[in-house]
């Protein structure tokens, strides 16, 4: 797989270092039951298609990038730096 750091071009995806879904997860308060807390930690969705992920370019700029890909496929459609997506920029 072949993703296009906004930074540096494209690059292997070995550069790269997968964070995981580019979604905000809302912690449990502190004192949640377990349960709460198990799903919070370890369970994780598993979508067939297109998805957000975020990525650390580890081998190069340093630079997070949020890569929007299809699982199927494996087609990197888009790819962001993180701080547009955070401040606005970019959807």
């Amino acid at each position: 797989m072949r993703i296009t750091c906004p930074l540096c071009g494209e690059r292997d995806r070995r550069e790269f270092y997968y964070q995981g879904a580019a979604v905000l997860l809302e912690r449990p308060a502190f004192d949640a039951s377990d349960e709460a807390w198990d799903g919070y930690l370890h369970l994780r969705d598993n979508p067939a298609g297109k998805t957000r992920d975020l990525w650390y370019h580890e081998a190069g700029c340093g630079a997070w990038v949020v890569v929007t890909r299809d699982t199927v496929t494996h087609a990197v459609l888009d790819c962001v730096l993180a701080s547009d997506v955070a401040s606005g920029a970019r959807p």
